[in-house]
């Protein structure tokens, strides 16, 4: 009997997947784990491995297309085996390019996700965290993702038909492609389509700010030790076989060092929020926010706090790559406790980042610059950089984000104590 290609879940919140290549054709023969097609997800690209192997028949979704998450995408038959006709594809999914030109669509009507068997009801993580922010039962909530999942929107349609306690605020207005573009000259602007990464960073980001009560910190970090301890330490590295050193630390290396330290030293602050909890963490697990082209991604150095400086570094080069060639898997980019944002290399010497839910903190870090200070009266030239801490104030009070802060400087300028 012919076995089912189906289209796996990647990812936690991922609903639909694009199907951006095929390592095969129609009628080739091919083994069982062997690579298929690859998957385009908001945040990878992963390739997803043959269930059996056999003729490849009906490829119902070609590469470039989407489809929901559990849906058939091709059909693997035996040798001999008769082939019958291809079941229905899935309805398609607009892309991102499509979506900017189509009208409103009219509302979908839901059946509630009732759970069964005493399981719970289908719901992405946002819509229960949603769900429980608004105290509404998310099993009374009907759902209109695939097979009945309760998603972000069904969660917000439930919480608008509400009544409210107080007037609710007018919502904000919808800003369409086509109004945005009657501002300026036809021929004077490319448009470039919104895909899949961009819109979840969009939205991610908004719901951060409009629903995460943010307060910042800063301080100044004298660089002077630091920079003269990561000299000797690479001056020191062993060469390979070919001559070069086996390890070269970036300041940045210190730095993810220094905060995963600071949050074993300060457990308060080592927290996210879960909404009717708080989840206080045993170890520092670091998102790194590395620049790709359209977007970023965060992959998380876990217990950090326990590494060497050495092993950061190894894992966040790896890391970096994987990333730029947007190869993570989801355990390499979910469930930090913190995250270092760090803009130096541009330049930038101060500035304010946006929490990453449910995460409760993220390090700014600017530029190194060098400025007098006064050493014994007398000034003193020294390299110094700001670093600013996003604090969720539901999760992390004042003091403490500022004893966080303060432990973080304390190793920055003194490096020698991460070593201790």
């Amino acid at each position: 009997m012919a076995v089912e290609v189906i289209l796996p879940r990647v990812d936690m919140d991922m609903a639909t997947g694009k199907i951006s290549k095929w390592h095969h054709k129609d009628g080739d023969r091919v083994a069982k784990g062997a690579a298929l097609f690859e998957i385009e997800t908001d945040k990878a690209a992963m390739e997803i491995d043959a269930p059996a192997g056999g003729i490849l028949r009906n490829i119902v979704v070609t590469e470039g297309n989407s489809a929901p998450v559990g849906s058939a995408v091709a059909w693997i038959y035996a040798e001999g085996e008769a082939v019958a006709a291809p079941a229905p594809a899935a309805a398609p999914v607009a892309s991102a390019a499509a979506a900017t030109t189509t009208t409103t669509p009219a509302p979908v009507t839901a059946a509630p996700a009732a759970a069964t068997n005493g399981e719970a009801p289908r719901a992405t993580p946002l819509a229960r965290r949603l769900a429980r922010q608004a105290g509404l039962p998310i099993g009374s909530i009907p759902g209109s993702g695939p097979r009945g999942r309760i998603t972000a929107a069904d969660v917000r349609r439930a919480g608008e038909a509400k009544p409210a306690s107080v007037p609710a605020l007018p919502p904000a207005p919808v800003v369409s492609g086509d109004s945005v573009q009657k501002l300026y000259a036809p021929g004077s602007f490319d448009v470039i389509p919104v895909d899949g990464m961009r819109r979840t960073i969009a939205a991610r980001l908004t719901e951060s700010k409009q629903t995460v009560p943010h307060f910042y910190l800063s301080v100044t970090c004298t660089l002077t030790t630091l920079m003269a301890t990561r000299e000797r330490l690479n001056a020191s590295a062993p060469k390979g076989a070919d001559g070069r050193p086996l390890w070269k630390l970036s300041i940045n290396d210190f730095i993810i060092k220094a905060m995963a330290a600071a949050l074993h030293k300060v457990p308060a602050a080592n927290v996210t929020w879960a909404g009717d909890s708080i989840l206080q963490h045993r170890s520092s697990d670091v998102g790194v926010a590395v620049a790709v082209d359209g977007g970023l991604f965060t992959p998380v150095i876990r217990n950090a706090d326990a590494k060497t400086l050495t092993t950061i570094s190894a894992e966040m080069k790896e890391l970096a790559a994987k990333a730029r060639a947007r190869k993570l898997v989801p355990s390499e980019y979910q469930g930090g406790t913190t995250a270092i944002s760090n803009l130096g290399m541009y330049g930038i010497e101060q500035f304010t980042a946006i929490i990453n839910p449910p995460q409760a903190t993220i390090l700014a870090v600017g530029a190194a610059v060098e400025r007098f200070v006064p050493v014994n009266g007398q000034p003193v030239l020294a390299s110094q950089m700001t670093c600013t801490l996003s604090c969720d104030h539901r999760a992390v009070d004042g003091a403490v984000g500022a004893e966080l802060l303060q432990a973080f400087r304390q190793l920055i300028v003194e490096p020698l104590l991460m070593l201790a």
